[in-house]
């Protein structure tokens, strides 16, 4: 992590992370739960941005303290390519889900249980979401990767092409399985509304996928040619 966060500081990063995850869940499920309280005014397309563009302010406020992971997947993911310390990892993730948990929270007392407050569950079986989830997040690390780890990508661009994705990926396969990419994102309103159904789902699909759009990342990288600047 010192790489490209020299001056880290590990208590001050947990509070990046757990209020960036907060941010994401109050404003992507918040949009959710909106839509239903207002009978359809955000609309599909509207809860898609939401997504996308928390992530987007999160990163730009965050990426710098923290590295804006906001997302388990996307921890255990770059430790798993060794971007990141293992020490972190857990401290990470409870401070990504403490985040969620608190967002969905607020979301439960300003609506009640409206919308399972935006909580994810198959549309249709457990395997078509799995394999969704795997794909979509597959391309989510690959993208990380390639803005946030390679010096060769141009600068000030991570936030826009990482909240560019979310907002793709939710507006597209969201009414399939809620694409969430992000098992913080899914676990806050599961907790906070006892929606459970094939939650595994929601854990197993996006860290399966991080990892393999981590590794993905790093062959590409190799097979840079001869003489490139691959540094990073």
């Amino acid at each position: 992590m010192r790489e490209w966060l020299p001056n880290f500081d590990h208590r001050r990063a947990y509070a990046a992370e757990s209020l960036g995850t907060f941010l994401l869940v109050f404003a992507g499920p918040g949009a959710v739960v909106i839509d239903a309280v207002s009978g359809g005014g955000v609309g599909s397309l509207g809860i898609g941005l939401s997504f996308g563009l928390a992530v987007m302010a999160a990163v730009f406020a965050t990426g710098h303290i923290s590295g804006a992971h906001i997302n388990p997947a996307v921890t255990i993911a770059f430790a798993a390519v060794g971007r990141f310390p293992r020490a972190y990892v857990l401290p990470y993730l409870v401070a990504q889900l403490a985040g969620a948990a608190a967002a969905a929270l607020a979301l439960r007392w300003l609506f009640g249980r409206v919308a399972d407050l935006g909580s994810t569950e198959p549309s249709d079986t457990a395997a078509q979401a799995l394999g969704l989830e795997v794909v979509i997040t597959t391309f989510l690390m690959f993208v990380i990767m390639a803005v946030a780890t390679d010096a060769r990508a141009v600068r000030g661009t991570a936030a826009i092409a990482i909240g560019g994705y979310v907002g793709l990926a939710a507006t597209f396969s969201g009414p399939i399985a809620g694409a969430s990419m992000n098992p913080a994102r899914s676990f806050g309103p599961a907790l906070l509304s006892g929606t459970w159904t094939d939650h595994w789902v929601y854990w197993a699909g996006p860290i399966a996928g991080a990892i393999l759009g981590g590794l993905l990342y790093q062959f590409v990288r190799a097979a840079s040619p001869p003489g490139s600047d691959d540094a990073a």
